[in-house]
């Protein structure tokens, strides 16, 4: 217990973004024998990307889309609400893994997120996009020199515009904590949204364009049919010419494809709406996001209505990677998050939380999306982004799409496309491979960053874990 801990007495276990007066009603479930020229299977941004970008490429074409519980539920609807221009889980992963591609990488990233902003004008979308940005903050001496010197690398890759680097007044001059020693200022490259509100507005949009949704309508078995693929739901099946697969931390359909992806629950909180005086003394007039800059990192930022979201730190993974709703309830974390949250800005002490959540996060080893076909090019997948998918997911839909269409396209030709992560390990290797790698990030963060033998190994292996 801590003396903050009575700044969580009022708050509801549930996901702010999703409690909310305006969210629509399902649609009915399944309970017939549907035929369609593709199927879409799972209602979170994947899946509801795939469905739009597939009516837009040819509105003549017949899209079924299949939800196991209601559009936006899981992770679309729970994450922090940052739209990032990163496909590869943040420049320093891309430019490690994929050195020769990182700059059409970054091309490719900044056109995905322009067309998203103009996807949120074109349908209405109302779900508060803001290009507003995005710092990487330092709290300790350490990380401010970490991050000056990759500032100067991402300049001798000519990686670096749109970013600046600022010192400890600059940083404090955007928003105010005590324990910001420096930052790096990424002025166009993230947007801020309601995640919530963007699954349910392009659930609108699809419906608009004539994709048929089936909630409460879980996919339970893939098989070939004919010349074309064939899902068994409870109450009913889908035939079709082609099945794109965005469950992401879900099953998936494809056995073989499941060892590549485990389960990390994260967690979050949100204030009650800041006064007009607690803000100033904040800051914050830019409403950039936020994140730190450890291991175990935070982030954070302001809702349209001024409330604070505070989430990260703790990346838990359960034993056999199960997905279970008891999961998404972790009071050990929310008193955890909340000590952290009064240390950064003590000036806020008596803010009160009024809702505290978590989800899964579907991670993969190389902590970015990959993607593959199976039966014939028939089935296409997506999956592994790692907590970046928010703008991510609309790319990856494009890639799924060109895969059932054949295509070789700028994005088909990708490294990152065409090769996989390396899958994780079967029990108990996998649960004490992330703890032993857990517990050495924590101790890097104790120690001045530094990475030990174990992490140093995994360094080199491509498998350094990104909390």
């Amino acid at each position: 217990m801590t003396r903050w801990t009575t700044s969580l007495s009022d708050a509801q276990p549930v996901p702010y973004w999703l409690d909310d007066p305006g969210r629509p009603h399902p649609e009915p479930a399944l309970t017939t024998a549907e035929s369609c020229d593709l199927l879409v299977v799972g209602g979170g941004y994947s899946g509801l990307w795939t469905a739009l970008l597939a009516k837009e490429r040819d509105p003549r074409r017949d899209v079924v889309l299949v939800e196991g519980r209601e559009v936006g539920w899981a992770a679309s609807g729970r994450n922090g609400g940052f739209c990032a221009a990163s496909l590869t889980h943040g420049l320093a992963n891309g430019l490690s893994r994929w050195p020769d591609e990182i700059h059409q990488l970054q091309k490719l990233g900044a056109r995905n997120l322009d067309e998203i902003e103009a996807t949120v004008d074109r349908y209405c979308l109302d779900c508060d996009f803001g290009r507003t940005g995005e710092i990487d903050v330092a709290t300790e001496p350490y990380q401010a020199a970490e991050l000056r010197a990759w500032y100067e690398e991402l300049v001798r890759h000519g990686l670096a515009d749109g970013i600046e680097y600022l010192d400890t007044d600059a940083v404090r001059q955007q928003v105010d904590s005590p324990t910001f020693l420096g930052g790096l200022h990424d002025r166009r490259g993230v947007a801020l949204l309601n995640p919530a509100r963007l699954a349910w507005g392009l659930k609108r949009a699809c419906i608009g364009l004539g994709v048929r949704v089936y909630e409460h309508t879980p996919a339970l078995t893939l098989r070939a049919h004919g010349a074309g693929m064939a899902v068994r739901t409870p109450y009913g099946s889908v035939r079709a010419r082609r099945v794109a697969l965005g469950t992401n931390i879900f099953p998936n359909l494809v056995r073989r494809v499941r060892p590549y992806t485990v389960p990390v629950y994260d967690y979050a909180l949100m204030t009650e709406p800041l006064t007009t005086g607690q803000l100033a003394s904040v800051g914050w007039q830019n409403r950039q996001g936020l994140g730190d800059s450890a291991n175990q990192f935070h982030y954070f930022r302001l809702s349209a209505d001024n409330r604070v979201l505070w989430g990260g730190y703790d990346a838990v993974y359960p034993y056999g990677g199960r997905v279970r709703a008891e999961y998404d309830d972790r009071p050990e974390t929310y008193a955890k998050l909340a000590g952290h949250f009064f240390t950064c800005f003590p000036q806020l002490e008596g803010v009160r939380f009024t809702h505290a959540w978590g989800g899964a996060i579907d991670t993969c080893s190389r902590f970015s999306a990959f993607f593959g076909t199976a039966h014939q090019g028939r089935v296409a997948y997506a999956a592994g982004y790692t907590g970046l998918g928010v703008g991510a997911t609309r790319f990856g839909a494009d890639v799924m799409l060109d895969l059932l269409a054949g295509e070789r396209t700028e994005r088909t030709a990708l490294e990152m496309v065409r090769k996989k992560p390396l899958p994780f390990p079967p029990e108990p290797f996998a649960w004490t491979g992330i703890a032993l790698t857990k517990w050495s990030l924590a101790r890097a963060d104790a120690h001045g960053g530094r990475r030990n033998l174990w992490l140093r190994t995994m360094d080199r292996l491509g498998l350094g874990f990104d909390s």
